[in-house]
């Protein structure tokens, strides 16, 4: 009996052994797929911000609350069986749908640019808030930025998906829902933080501690540059991560190959310039090399976006 109860609890402690080397895995493929999605995560936060203006602060939480919880399903109902799927039965289309993916975030980047440049006054955006404060709006606001994480959604699952490899199709599943969980939590919260910032800058100016009322007066005045900053940083980030997935993706594919080779080489080249920080510096020239181009491609798509909408038939009233 008691070498029975013995050998139970060695198969106990093997299962658990082995429970903990699997999560230790799904976490580390969760951390290693979040941060090649680090560049659409922050344009996401910068974007959110914006489905909350001309609303009274007392429904700013639970809208933001509204928009997470549908950005939680869109990618745990939807997008994550729908990646799970194409990993398993068709893995050959993951290259291709990511640079489709690394494609658009190179055009939503140039969009981007071009409006901060006076070219484009962002008519692709029909989501922009008005002031209006009725329950009709305030569910069309959510409405529009649930679509609009969907796309940032499912860029961030496609990125992470192809950063997992070869890992089994139970581990990918496991790290995409761990992916889903924290960037869902991250996203939101900083969203929430951001949006309520101003309401505690105003509360801390109203102290009669004058180390507080700086405080207070410093994240009043902080938060449009904040916001400015992380709108820059989000388009460098998108630009970066789908150049960087294009030129992969050409490499893969082995179509115009000599164009991502090239700029490896020119990247190298440089880097071992440097008596120290060669690997450093050489990832910084390729990230930058990444970056311009996919803002060169994405100006390319915008163009051919431009000329579609001009010269496409006209719909007809009925």
């Amino acid at each position: 009996m008691a070498s029975g109860l013995i050998a139970l609890l060695d198969d106990i402690a093997a299962i658990a052994k082995v429970a903990a080397s699997s999560l230790d895995d799904v976490a580390a493929a969760s951390a290693k797929a979040g941060s090649k999605a680090a560049g659409v995560v922050i344009d996401d936060a910068a974007v959110t911000p914006k489905y909350v203006v001309g609303f009274t602060p007392d429904r700013e939480l639970p809208i933001i609350w509204k928009i997470a919880k549908g950005s939680l399903r869109n990618k745990l109902l939807i997008l994550l069986p729908a990646f799970i799927a194409l990993a398993a039965f068709l893995p050959q289309a993951l290259t291709p749908l990511l640079m489709i993916g690394g494609a658009f975030l190179c055009f939503e980047a140039a969009e981007k640019v071009m409006e901060k440049l006076g070219l484009h006054h962002g008519a692709h955006d029909p989501d922009t808030p008005v002031a209006l404060e009725t329950g009709e709006h305030e569910k069309t606001m959510v409405n529009g930025a649930i679509r609009t994480d969907l796309i940032l959604s499912a860029e961030i699952l496609a990125i992470a998906l192809g950063a997992l490899g070869n890992m089994s199709i139970a581990t990918k599943a496991a790290a995409l829902a761990g992916v889903s969980l924290i960037v869902t939590a991250a996203v939101y919260g900083a969203v929430a933080l951001i949006v309520k910032m101003d309401d505690i800058g105003v509360r801390l100016a109203r102290y009669e501690s004058g180390f507080s009322q700086a405080v207070g007066r410093g994240l009043v005045t902080g938060m449009p540059k904040l916001l400015a900053a992380l709108s820059v940083i989000g388009t460098a980030a998108m630009a970066w991560v789908g150049g960087g997935i294009v030129l992969h993706g050409l490499d893969v594919i082995g179509f115009a190959a000599a164009i991502p080779h090239t700029l490896h080489n020119w990247a190298h080249a440089i880097a071992s310039a440097f008596p120290v920080g060669e690997a450093v510096v050489e990832w910084i020239v390729n990230a930058t090399f990444a970056g311009i181009f996919g803002v060169l491609l994405g100006l390319l798509i915008a163009q051919l976006v431009g000329l579609w909408n001009r010269f496409r038939p006209a719909k007809t009233a009925h």
